[in-house]
């Protein structure tokens, strides 16, 4: 199984690590590590999340992020985003929708 890591989801894991960097020194570090564990986690597990508008949503075990990914051929998890849950449920809905309009 191969995944790949959409540059979208890369900049999702970014903007959290300085969110959680600026709360507390280490703990972005810690928020990367956690949500990295998640997303390897679709090696063995893609597939059997639920679908929610289009994509597979695993959520994570420690911080209220969801990792948005689809299975693109029966090798390759991509993973579309990384989206803080916190967020007004629409801005959400909206970015997924533009992302899946945008990339197919």
């Amino acid at each position: 199984m191969i995944l790949k890591i959409l540059p979208s989801a890369l900049d999702d894991l970014r903007d959290g690590w300085q969110f959680y960097e600026e709360q507390s020194e280490g703990l972005g570090d810690y928020f990367q590590n956690s949500l990295f564990s998640d997303i390897d986690s679709l090696l063995l597990y893609a597939g059997i999340h639920r679908t929610v508008f289009g994509f597979h949503r695993l959520l994570s075990h420690r911080f209220p992020y969801a990792i948005y990914y689809r299975i693109a051929d029966s090798q390759t998890v991509v993973v579309w985003r990384v989206l803080d849950l916190r967020r007004d449920p629409e801005s959400i809905t909206t970015e997924l929708r533009e992302d899946r309009t945008r990339r197919g």
